[in-house]
């Protein structure tokens, strides 16, 4: 007979107040044991409460967002089978006699018996090592690829080590539960460092008598629900390969994932819904999310939503050797990220761009004075650009916004984050500069110059490249005249900014040496037409040519 099962929060230790942030159930949807209900955030670690009954959802008591703790009551569902922690009676009256075992007379056990392993799963925190160096010290770790959260598995990738020689990953000996990370990204290591702490699962087995009956229905449900987890090789080797699709036909009602997976998705735009899951459960990792914007960008343009009416054509395979002698230089990690990121921003947005100048020999002379009292910091023509981008956001919002991820709304940002794209030894960094609306030429400069070196350093954090409304390209230290910048998705423009020079102005009655300085704004054409655009660059020409325009 169906009957109400309250499931309540699992003890949860010392810690209170714990973050409820996700919900996978909804009232109605029939769950079966194991199956996770809400998911949960300690300072630590993420963790799924499972379902302990098979049965339908009827009441769901907490909402996301919640501050949630052990013995709270989170969902009612309505169950017909008892829960796997409850021991069924055993007690049969009508207990045949026991058969003999031949090899075993003394045995007093009532059915036929075999001795079998049974296992009992325990959590087990383990810390991963650097390993042996060998003759190599301080060794540069120049990347950091797992977060507090992860889910990995053995021979995970976890960490980039970069020697005179050559670099390497530095695999993970297990797979577990990501808990606490004692590197980070730019930091000098050597063999026996601690790398991070792992919550690791170990099965103990003990050798107990089962009924030769319950060991035949095990094994047939281990052989019908057994799915060896796929370590990150295979995983890799598929999505290049393309023998199994990383991407879901129909789009999950559950997804499994930790916080740091789902910030990822969220960076990159992706519906987890849709993303193949390699870890147990089918939990999502961030390699799932890599498999599956990369076939996503592999796939025709007609079929990754573009809205083109052809396919593009493939790139063949070319023999350059046969022409002359060629050698092979791999790409840079940022290339390699940043290439398809702007192979897409490029293809999704109508991209137009309006050319101006502007005549920045007054600023040039109040910038040179400035410079010669300034003391712990220093004034370049881009401290000023990145002010007047700022107040031109003001007079023309809507390139102070982004298109809603349907196309049917702008969303205008109320903040002015400015990004600077800087040039490294291993590619094009964009860091922002937050706030710029509240800080001044002094504050900038200093900050500006804080970001340009981390950027050359390679020690930018996720948060110095995040939360950008605008972005500045500027080539004036290297050449050039006009350019197209590509915009930087999800902004709506981007200001490119060349060598300035010096050009002779007509004033009416003469001709005149101006310092001139050549602009070029690529904007997003489904959000800015063209009159907005030469709109924009003549008010920022305007506040260049007259920096008392900024307190206007």
């Amino acid at each position: 007979m169906a009957n109400i099962k309250d499931i309540f929060i699992p003890d949860l230790g010392a810690d209170k107040d714990v973050d409820l942030i996700d919900i996978m159930v909804k009232v109605g949807d029939i769950v079966e044991v194991e199956d996770g209900l809400i998911t949960l955030e300690t300072e630590k670690a993420s963790m799924d409460v499972p379902t302990p009954y098979k049965g339908k959802v009827v009441e769901i008591l907490v909402k996301v967002g919640d501050k949630v703790n052990s013995g709270d009551l989170i969902v009612k569902v309505e169950s017909t089978e008892e829960s796997i922690n409850e021991v069924p009676s055993s007690s049969n009256e009508n207990e045949k006699e026991p058969i003999a075992s031949p090899k075993d007379d003394e045995s007093k056990i009532t059915s036929p018996t075999q001795f079998v392993k049974e296992q009992t799963i325990k959590s087990v925190l383990e810390e991963v090592r650097v390993p042996d160096l060998g003759a190599d010290k301080d060794v540069d770790l120049i990347d950091v690829m797992i977060h507090v959260g992860d889910i990995i598995v053995k021979d995970y990738s976890i960490i980039t080590l970069e020697t005179e020689k050559a670099s390497m990953d530095v695999p993970a000996p297990f797979g577990g539960e990501v808990i606490e990370i004692f590197v980070e990204k730019g930091q000098k290591i050597n063999g026996g460092d601690l790398i991070a702490k792992v919550i690791k699962t170990v099965v103990i087995e003990d050798k107990v008598p089962t009924p030769l009956a319950k060991i035949v229905e095990d094994e047939k449900i281990v052989e019908k629900a057994s799915c060896p987890i796929p370590t990150i090789q295979e995983v890799a080797a598929r999505s290049i390969e393309q023998e199994e699709s990383n991407v879901l036909s129909k789009k999950a009602t559950k997804v499994y994932a930790s916080p740091s997976v789902r910030r990822v998705s969220r960076e990159f735009g992706v519906d987890l819904g849709f993303v193949k899951g390699s870890a147990k459960k089918g939990r999502i990792t961030v390699e799932d999310i890599k498999a599956y914007v990369k076939e996503q960008l592999n796939k025709p343009a007609s079929a990754t939503g573009v809205g083109f009416g052809f396919n593009l054509p493939e790139i063949k395979e070319i023999d350059f050797s046969q022409f002359g002698k060629v050698k092979r230089v791999e790409l840079s990690r940022v290339q390699k990220v940043s290439g398809p990121f702007l192979h897409k921003n490029y293809l999704a947005s109508p991209h137009v761009t309006q050319f101006d100048e502007c005549d920045i020999t007054e600023l040039e002379k109040f910038r040179k004075e400035q410079n010669e009292i300034a003391k712990d910091f220093k004034l370049s023509p881009l401290v000023f650009i990145i002010k007047a981008v700022e107040k031109a956001l003001k007079i023309h919002p809507k390139f102070n916004s982004s298109l809603s991820a349907d196309g049917q709304e702008l969303i205008m940002k109320e903040y002015f984050n400015i990004g600077v794209a800087v040039d490294t030894p291993n590619g094009l960094l964009v860091p922002v500069i937050k706030d710029v609306d509240k800080k001044g030429f002094k504050d900038i400069a200093i900050e500006l110059s804080e970001l340009s070196k981390k950027a050359r350093d390679g020690k930018l954090t996720n948060a110095d490249m995040s939360g950008g409304c605008f972005t500045i390209s500027s080539l004036g230290g290297i050449g050039g005249t006009y350019f197209t910048p590509i915009i930087n998705s999800p902004e709506v423009a981007i200001l490119g900014v060349s060598k300035s020079s010096i050009k002779p102005i007509y004033d009416g009655s003469d001709f005149k040496p101006r310092l001139i300085l050549p602009l070029s704004l690529s904007y997003d054409h489904k959000v800015i037409d063209g009159a907005d655009g030469a709109r924009f660059t003549t008010t920022l020409s305007q506040i260049l040519s007259d920096l008392r325009l900024l307190s206007m």
